[in-house]
Parts: structure tokens; sequence; C-alpha cells
């Protein structure tokens, strides 16, 4: 926790609007990272990665701390996902974000100026902020108050997104969002790279050319396509690294990335399939799942186990990588969503 934040969590849907099938108790939310003072300032809204199977705190309050300490007000969005890949997602995670947005212009206790409001994603998180930011038109809110707010960002930062549908997908995170039999026209609405307009805000991506998980055709062919529809947009492709580097600083190397609030969804699904109270769960989805999180196919508790700790990985240290969150930020400055 970052020791000078105001920080509370809110449920982002209110009784009655929120019916995901295997939410297991779940309600998507924000966690908040707010100046203790009065004063109106910039708004970051953070969108942590996952493959759409989980929120990983490691681009979560790092990254806000990031921002938070540029003198923005910031919230970490817990969106929906399924770890169990067994209900497709469609735009339930796009109306989860969509509704955060609505809620940090709207609301005076999270201090967003309503014309400063950026999003900022990561890999499957990075292709939430990609729906919204390509498809806001189309997303109406339950709330008829909310739906008359805008829920269009003022820019957009794109970390190793997932974009496409097509040839260089992340397919497991497709699969999780639409399912493996998905409609073609449900295909090609998620490829978004395809669905790039000249009304969409800013944009500031940056990926390795490396990435071992999501290839780098994804950021490219987003960036082209912001260039032909004259949508403002800068680029940055790192020739070295692998995918989920997130800041790359000290404190995410050491495996230090907060609370892991992120995974409260995850948590309640893979009990929820213990029990086998899993909605539409194979027999296979389980024992993989337990063996992942359990180290056995019957779900047992492992003795002194505390679930999701911090996870260190040695990797070299790639000192340009480690450059983007400045670049980041004199694009905010630039943009004037940073002053």
């Amino acid at each position: 926790m970052i020791d000078s934040a105001v920080s509370f969590r809110e449920d982002i849907w209110k009784d009655g609007e929120y019916s995901y099938e295997a939410a297991y108790g779940f309600a998507p939310n924000v966690y908040t990272y707010l100046h203790d003072d009065e004063q109106v300032r910039p708004g970051m809204i953070v969108v942590p990665g996952g493959g759409y199977c989980m929120v990983c705190n490691v681009e979560g309050e790092p990254v806000a701390e990031y921002f938070y300490n540029l003198g923005m007000n910031v919230v970490v969005l817990t969106y929906t996902t399924d770890i169990t890949m067994s209900v497709p997602l469609h735009d339930q995670p796009m109306s989860d974000l969509s509704r955060a947005i609505r809620l940090m212009r709207s609301d005076s206790r999270f201090r967003m100026d309503p014309e400063k409001i950026s999003i900022i994603g990561f890999s499957a998180g990075g292709h939430v902020c990609a729906s919204v930011h390509t498809h806001y038109q189309d997303i109406k809110d339950p709330d008829p108050a909310l739906n008359q707010v805008s829920n269009r960002p003022d820019g957009v930062i794109l970390g190793y997104p997932v974009i496409t549908s097509g040839e260089f997908t992340h397919i497991y995170s497709i699969w999780a969002l639409i399912g493996r039999d998905a409609d073609p026209k449900e295909l090609e609405y998620y490829s978004l790279e395809k669905q790039v307009h000249k009304d969409m805000a800013p944009c500031f991506l940056w990926q390795t050319v490396t990435d071992d998980l999501v290839p780098v055709e994804n950021s490219m062919m987003y960036a082209e396509s912001c260039r032909k529809a004259g949508v403002p947009y800068a680029y940055f492709a790192f020739p070295n690294g692998p995918h989920g580097l997130s800041l790359h600083n000290e404190r995410v190397m050491k495996g230090d990335f907060g609370e892991p609030y992120t995974f409260e969804q995850t948590n309640k699904a893979v009990e929820a399939v213990r029990d086998r109270k899993g909605v539409r769960v194979s027999d296979q989805r389980r024992t993989e799942l337990m063996m992942q999180f359990y180290g056995n196919p019957e779900g047992k508790p492992r003795e002194g186990d505390g679930g999701f700790g911090p996870m260190v990985i040695e990797r070299p240290v790639y000192r340009d990588v480690q450059m983007w969150p400045k670049l980041a930020e004199e694009w905010l400055i630039q943009n004037k969503l940073l002053s």
C-alpha cells in the first residue's frame, strides 16, 4: 500500500446490474490511491493483465504508485475474468471499464478532472482498454444517469497489449473472452486493429520485439491503424525483453506487487471448482486448476499455503524498457493530460 494514499475498495455495479454467470460472489471493483487533499487532479485507471483468466497484481499497485507519484489520482480496476475458461466473458470486461470511466468522471469522491481521465492496460488488460478505446460509442450503461456521462477516455496507454484475434493473436485470451467457437462477427469485433476510427483518444503504446506470449505485431498493427485513421499516437518497440515486464523497476523485479486484492475473483472461482460448484467446468479443467493452485488433483490445501505470494523472476535488466514510464509521463504532459 502507498502509505500517503487514501485507499478503499468500491464495487462499480449496483445490486441487480451485474449478472455474470461465473462470478462466484465476486463484484468488479476499483481500489483507490487518492491524494489526501481536496484537489481535483488528473486521473488514471489501471487495468492489469492476466489473459482474461485473472487480474495480475504485478501491473496493479506498482503502476498505480508511479502515476500517483506524478500527482494523479489513481484507481486499479479488478474487472471480470474467468480462470475456468468455461463461461465466455463477451462484453463484460469492457462494460466494467466503461462503468469505471463514467464513475470516475461523475463521482466527486474520486476527485478526478473529468477532462483528464486516462486509462492504462497491460496484455489482456490492454485489450480491455483498446476495446473501450475503439468501441466506447457502443457501450450502454444500465444506469440512465450514468449513461449520459461520457465513457470516452481522454488518453490511452497500452503495454504489450493483446489486440488482434487474427494470425498474431494470443489465442487463450480470445478463448476466455468469446469462446473457442466464437461467431466470426464477434471475432472481427474484438480484432481491434480493424476497429480504429478517427474519433478515438490519443494513444501511447509500447512492447518488446521479442515478447514471448503476445506477438509484437499486435501493437504494431494497432499503431499503424491509428496512423491511417489520424488518431494521435506514440509507439515504442524495444528490441529485447519478455512479456509481462510491467514497470520493470526495482520494486517489480524484487516481487513487491502490493496486496493481492486483484485475485479476488480467481480465488473465489478456484475454491468453487474445488468444491465442485463450478459453472460448466469440465473434469479435465478442474484437475488442471487443482494442480495449478494446490499441487494435487483433489485440491487439498498445502501446509503453509498462503495463496499468491511474491513472484521473483530472474531476468536481465532491460534499461531501455525501464524508460517507458518516463516516456509515457512526457506523452501525458504533451497531451495536456498531466499538468
